[in-house]
């Protein structure tokens, strides 16, 4: 069936897209005056890394992870992964020249709490997790390996970028960690 190769091409396209889109616009990214464990964090990407590497060269001819659903879900998968990039596009965008790769405090860091941050305080972090839940359905499987993991990772560095916000803005952030839900709006 023809749409099945169209769909997968659309949700490369934006994974793609999205790369490319980090990788030129860190470089407007103001400086990091501190950083949390170097080597911690390059051991995380290592093995997120890792876990790409399977994903695309490895499961997809085996078993279970290589496993393709229905064109129902495939649709369903490429909505969601099509929403899920634009979101965390439109928060990166909206980040501006706070963004880091790694959780940090940045010189003349601003707490932002508007565009997409007036749903959650994570908004890269729900994007890039919804993107990678829809790819499973499209691409196969084995994207919910990804998924898992950098859920894991996100939840990790989480508590982390909160405690930084903590002590860069002691009476703006609790009131809007108050009203702003961490991942899943109105939820958690």
């Amino acid at each position: 069936m023809m749409i099945i190769p169209i769909l997968h091409l659309i949700v490369s396209i934006f994974w793609v897209a999205i790369i490319a889109y980090w990788l030129f616009s860190a470089f407007n990214a103001k400086k990091n005056l501190k950083t949390g464990d170097w080597a911690r964090d390059a051991g995380i990407r290592v093995l997120i890394i890792i876990v790409i590497i399977v994903v695309f060269e490895i499961a997809p001819h085996s078993g279970f992870l290589g496993h393709q659903f229905g064109v129902a879900a495939q649709v369903v998968g490429t909505v969601l992964a099509v929403a899920g990039i634009a979101f965390a596009m439109w928060a990166r965008l909206h980040l501006g020249s706070n963004w880091s790769g790694t959780p940090s405090i940045k010189e003349g860091h601003e707490l932002v709490t508007s565009g997409p941050y007036r749903f959650v305080r994570h908004p890269i972090y729900t994007g890039i997790i919804v993107a990678a839940l829809g790819s499973g359905f499209v691409v196969g499987a084995a994207w919910f390996v990804v998924f898992v993991v950098m859920g894991v990772n996100f939840l990790y560095r989480i508590p982390i970028e909160e405690r930084y916000m903590m002590q860069l803005f002691p009476d703006q952030y609790p009131e809007y960690r108050k009203r702003t839900k961490a991942l899943v709006p109105w939820v958690w």
